[in-house]
């Protein structure tokens, strides 16, 4: 039996870093939702007004034994930029904000040693918020998934396509061979 591990992440719209970290080798699972704010069981419209306080975030369970928790954070963090403040690209507010939601001490070590590691490659210093997680809530159905259930939409192609581009080309190693679904 597999020993899993969970790991919550925001870096922009959830729809972009789902699809990247789906096609992480080792991660089993990626659920796009809500985390960090005052709103109990938020709904998007809330959460994309900017008044709920919640991130839009996804949550990965994946196996240790594959991914350590500290190659999935470089992949997360060279996957979005982590020097902008609250938000990324065109989407802009404090739901698109980078942050690591740690479940426990050791992640939260792990991160700020990736966040220590990574600052010499960027050209600011790192904005990514390190908080614990307190709750996380999933996201609406339609948003699950979004990349692989709408290749050919728009913003699919224009936004999220270079991500992935981008993931192969920095971490071909990590990247899965077979179809992500």
């Amino acid at each position: 039996m597999k020993n899993l591990e969970l790991a919550t992440f925001g870096g922009g719209c959830f729809w972009c870093i789902e699809a990247v970290i789906q096609r992480v080798n080792g991660v089993e699972t990626v659920a796009s939702g809500y985390a960090g704010g005052r709103t109990e069981n938020p709904t998007y419209r809330q959460v994309c007004s900017g008044d709920s306080g919640h991130a839009e975030v996804v949550q990965v369970t994946f196996d240790p034994a594959v991914l350590s928790y500290e190659d999935l954070i470089t992949v997360f963090m060279t996957s979005h930029d982590p020097t902008s403040v609250n938000g990324q690209g065109a989407d802009h507010g404090t739901q698109y904000r980078s942050v690591v939601y740690f479940h426990h001490e050791e992640q939260k070590a792990t991160a700020e040693k990736v966040f220590e590691d990574l600052k010499g490659i960027f050209s600011k210093p790192i904005a990514t918020e390190l908080s614990p997680l307190d709750t996380f809530y999933i996201a609406e159905d339609y948003h699950q998934n979004y990349y692989n259930s709408n290749p050919n939409y728009g913003y699919c192609r224009v936004v999220i396509d270079p991500k992935v581009t981008k993931l192969r080309a920095l971490h071909a190693d990590k990247v899965k061979t077979n179809k992500v679904a």
